[in-house]
């Protein structure tokens, strides 16, 4: 459900027409963390609300300024001494991490781990992957947690789970003898692996350490981010297949909770667990890619430039050969033709706009390539067997055919 389609702000909030002052303790240094903060800028400008965006004390830690008396806070809490910060300042305060739930004086929404775990693990095993490892190296980021979860739930399916531990420290100092015994790790695992890494930024690294060592992504190993953005895990080839969480609606549950308490004073007696949207596939869950550095390129021009007025004929001329060597080529390769791939790529652009913003269905089509919004329409009932409306409408969209329940 898109912040547009949620439930607005309370209409009895702030009858008294007073601005609400919200301070807003989040880091806007990954995409993640961009698109909460677009929800809950949206959800401000309609409930009158004035924000104060990560402001830090000297220590260029975020923190609520000494001299602030405001109304309440949305934060990320990852650590002890940000939560006993909160407590000190005694204001109703949302969080929005998957970390001290036990903190009952808090309001939380957050990613289902589980669920989170369980997506990844059925996309490994729709590619038929029965061998299974994590890369979560802490950079607090609650990489344990994601680990231990896709631990968990691998296990209870019946398979073992190698956990691939990281030496080196934060500050990425001796990373060159890591990256060496990761990949020495790797190289005596069974294969096909599906490697559950816990962000972007150490499945790029994952990547890399295994093209720098011989390992092949992704016919040796496959790597699964459990976080998406767009522009890290598209800067390396093979590029990164992610799980795309909810951000945009935790940002937006998160105010709606914070409304609540301000109002009341009393937070959910639960947390809030929001499911991730999906898969965001690339190539190195890509189980059918052979390593054909010409169709490497076509698919590359492909996903750069389908939203355009993308010709097979451009494909044709990118790969240097006939209109139908190529497109033999490049099924062969990928398991489906260029035109199939277009599209693909089109309506995955299609469904993340639907999912994080608020232009039309037309405005959507327009900008993905697609003729009209009724043709998009059309396009999504055939491959999700919904409409863009029920997407926005916070139903379960998955692929025919690629997700089970368990």
């Amino acid at each position: 459900m898109t912040d547009s389609q949620s439930p607005g702000p309370s209409s009895g909030m702030n009858a008294d027409d007073r601005k609400r002052q919200i301070t807003v303790l989040i880091e806007a240094d990954d995409a993640w963390g961009r698109s909460v903060l677009q929800a809950i800028a949206r959800f401000a400008s309609q409930a009158n609300w004035e924000l104060l965006i990560a402001p830090r004390d000297a220590e260029r830690r975020l923190r609520i300024p000494e001299e602030w008396s405001g109304d309440g806070v949305i934060a990320l809490v990852r650590d002890v001494s940000l939560l006993k910060h909160l407590r000190r300042r005694g204001m109703p305060t949302v969080n929005i991490s998957g970390m001290f739930h036990n903190a009952r004086w808090l309001g939380h929404v957050a990613t289902d781990n589980f669920a989170r775990a369980r997506l990844a693990y059925e996309h490994f095993s729709s590619l038929r992957v029965t061998h299974f490892a994590t890369y979560c190296p802490s950079l607090r980021r609650e990489a344990d947690l994601r680990g231990e979860e896709f631990v968990r739930y691998v296990h209870s399916r019946g398979y073992p789970c190698e956990v691939l531990v990281s030496e080196a420290d934060a500050a990425r100092t001796e990373r060159s003898s890591d990256r060496q015994r990761i990949a020495a790790k790797l190289s005596i695992l069974p294969k096909p692996v599906g490697v559950f890494v816990s962000d972007p930024y150490p499945a790029r690294e994952l990547v890399e350490t295994c093209q720098s060592h011989g390992v092949d992504v992704p016919g040796e190993v496959l790597v699964l981010s459990g976080d998406e953005d767009d522009l890290l895990c598209n800067l390396i080839l093979p590029s990164v297949s992610s799980i795309e969480l909810a951000s945009h609606r935790i940002g937006w549950e998160a105010c709606k909770i914070l409304d609540s308490m301000v109002r009341t004073g009393t937070p959910p007696s639960q947390p809030q667990l929001l499911a991730p949207l999906g898969i965001c596939a690339r190539r190195s869950t890509d189980h059918n890619a052979i390593g054909d550095s010409c169709m490497e390129s076509v698919q590359r021009y492909i996903q750069q430039h389908a939203t355009g007025q993308l010709q097979i004929r451009d494909l044709v001329r990118v790969a240097g050969m006939s209109r139908r060597s190529m497109e033999l080529r490049f099924r062969e390769v990928f398991g489906r033709s260029p035109a199939e791939e277009i599209r693909r790529v089109r309506v995955e652009k299609a469904r993340q706009m639907l999912l994080n913003s608020s232009m039309s269905v037309s405005g959507v089509a327009a900008a993905c390539g697609f003729s009209s919004g009724p043709y998009l329409t059309s396009v999504f009932r055939k491959v999700y067997g919904k409409t863009p409306s029920d997407l926005r409408a916070g139903r379960s969209v998955k692929l025919h055919g690629l997700s089970r329940t368990s």
